[in-house]
Formats: C-alpha cells, sequence, structure tokens
C-alpha cells in the first residue's frame, strides 16, 4: 500500500481519498454520511482545514482540501480514525473500515484545484447514481449553488472566486463548467493504479523537487520516492561514468571489487531507499545481507579513499540535478 503523501506545506491543496477495504461500504446510512460531513466540519474548527469540495460514495470518498497549517498527516488521521470509531459503534463492528492510508495528490491551485471540483463533482454521475448531478446530497454540488449560513464553513468562495469576482456570475459560470465532462488527461490521472505524487505545471512539479527532493528526508517525506530517479537511470549515469556496458554492472567474482557495480547498488540503495530485496534482484543478488554488505563496504572504502568518494558524490550530484530537471 502506498504511503500517505507527506509534502507537507502552509496552504498547499491536495485531493485525498479513501476506499473501504476490499471495496466494502464505508456508507450505509445517512447518519453514516451526515457523521463524516460533521468530521470534516471538525477539520477545519480544530485543525483549521479548508474543504473546498467533498463527495461520499458508498465505498469510498474524494476531498479537495487546502492546509494553511501544514498538517495534512494529523488531519487525516483524526478524520479516518474517528470515522472507523463512531461507524463501528453505530453498527456494532470493530476493526478496521478503510482498505489503509489514505490516498492524497499535491495540486497546483487555480486551474488544477478547478478541474479536480469538477472531477469531485461529477463522481455520482459518471458512475451512474444519479443523472443529475443536483440529485445527489452527498458532495458539494448543490452546496455550491446555495447560499445557506449553515455551509460558510466550506471554503468554496475561494474556487468560485476563480471563475469571477461577482458571486452570482461566479455560480453561473460554475454550473456550466462542472456540466462539461471531464478532460480525459484528468480521468486518466485517476485511472491509473499508482496515482501520481503530484498535479501541476512543469514548473510547480520542479519547484516542490527542488524543495522536497533531499535524500537524506526519506524516512520523514516518503512519498519523495516516487520522486526519485528511475534505477535505469542511475545504472545508465554509472555506466557513462565508468565508461562501461551495462553488463560490466553483473559481474561478480570472488575477491575482486566491482567499483561500477557497487557504486551503482550503493545508489540506488541511498537515491531511492528501496528495500535490499529490490535492489538485489536488480543484479541477481539473492541475499540481503551481501546487499547491506556492498552498501557499507563503498561507505567504508569511500570514508578511506577520497577520490572514491570524490567520484561517487559527482555521481549522486549529476544524478539529482537531472532528475530535477525531467
Amino acid at each position: 500500500m502506498t504511503r500517505p503523501l507527506r509534502i507537507q506545506y502552509q496552504d498547499a491543496w491536495y485531493h485525498v481519498m479513501n476506499r473501504g477495504r476490499r471495496g466494502e461500504n464505508v456508507f450505509e446510512t445517512k447518519e453514516d454520511y451526515w457523521s463524516f460531513i460533521e468530521l470534516l466540519e471538525e477539520l477545519n474548527e480544530i485543525f483549521n482545514i479548508k474543504v473546498a469540495a467533498y463527495c461520499l460514495m458508498t465505498n469510498h470518498y474524494h476531498l479537495l482540501i487546502q492546509t494553511p497549517e501544514a498538517n495534512l498527516a494529523r488531519s487525516m488521521r483524526h478524520l479516518d480514525g474517528v470515522y472507523t470509531q463512531r461507524y463501528n459503534k453505530r453498527h456494532g463492528f470493530d476493526g478496521q473500515l478503510f482498505r489503509g492510508r489514505y490516498k492524497s495528490i499535491l495540486i497546483e491551485s487555480d486551474s488544477y484545484a478547478l478541474e479536480l471540483v469538477r472531477y469531485i463533482h461529477r463522481n455520482p454521475l459518471e458512475g451512474g447514481l444519479v443523472e443529475n448531478l443536483q440529485k445527489y446530497q452527498w458532495s458539494t454540488h448543490k452546496i455550491y449553488l446555495s447560499s445557506a449560513e449553515k455551509w460558510k464553513w466550506l471554503h468554496k468562495d475561494y474556487i468560485l472566486k476563480l471563475f469571477s469576482k461577482s458571486i452570482p456570475e461566479s455560480i453561473r459560470l460554475y454550473k456550466q463548467f462542472v456540466l462539461k465532462e471531464t478532460p480525459e488527461h484528468i480521468n486518466k490521472i485517476f485511472s491509473r493504479k499508482n496515482l501520481p505524487a503530484i498535479i501541476g505545471s512543469k514548473p510547480f512539479v520542479d519547484r516542490i523537487k527542488e524543495k522536497f527532493f533531499n535524500m537524506k528526508d526519506f524516512e520523514d517525506v516518503p512519498e519523495t520516492r516516487r520522486l526519485a530517479p528511475d534505477i535505469s537511470k542511475i545504472k545508465f549515469a554509472v555506466c557513462k561514468a565508468y565508461n562501461i556496458e551495462e553488463a560490466e554492472l553483473y559481474v561478480t567474482k570472488r575477491g575482486y571489487f566491482n567499483e561500477p557495480r557497487n557504486v551503482a547498488v550503493y545508489l540506488i540503495r541511498r537515491l531511492r531507499n528501496d528495500t535490499l530485496k529490490r535492489v538485489g534482484w536488480q543484479f541477481s543478488i539473492e541475499k540481503y545481507s551481501t546487499v547491506s554488505s556492498i552498501v557499507e563496504r563503498v561507505k567504508h572504502e569511500m570514508n578511506s579513499d577520497k577520490k572514491l568518494r570524490n567520484r561517487v558524490q559527482a555521481l549522486y550530484e549529476k544524478i539529482i540535478k537531472s532528475q530535477r530537471q525531467t
């Protein structure tokens, strides 16, 4: 299961979703839906989470939120955890309700926020639950058309003002916008098995990579692995630096220090934080302990051999620079 996105900063925008385990329902009754909506209002009051849109389907939910206090992980743990407790109490159940950790995508605001609002609100329509969006009770679509005071906690005015500074005009334009089908490139994103870490323009993605692509932070920002260079890119860089063919990376001889191979193993482990098993599989190494030994040996050799240390560090920096430019 992909771990939740933890690239967090003030005022970041996210699309967040979660599903019931094994595809089971997470909303059975009206009380369930209202309980979840009340929790969203709690997120606004307790964590200052700005909820711009939601859609609650029978076995999953979609949210578009902004985090002024950079507290996505904490607030989502509260949402899923407390809802599970209340759901189980109402229905006499026990144990896990959702499939696992929530999934989230960091998004560029403004144009992409609008696309996500449309995608979220059209879910019941495109899922065949209703033929008219205004007939679906459990999304914020109808609320976007309402001026009722009880919905003032929702962050809808920000979205509406992206259409026009005039609220009546913005609502009119929103209604036209949401009736148009979701663009194919947005549908393709959400049809993928592995969701992207970020949705946005190239300059936006580049800024996030520049800010968060720091290998020492993998433990704190595990989602950055999806921003890390491909294994093939690391192998290619090593081969180019040592002027060898890739086949030479797989040569093993007792007592022979295959520097390019060992450096490739070390860099894949360091740059991507892949498991020892995954790294070993790349080089037909069966034992995890062997991979660990190679990594530790390279570290040891770098400490005692300044030239090797410089070669490895230059490779490391070159790969990172190349990755930030892609």
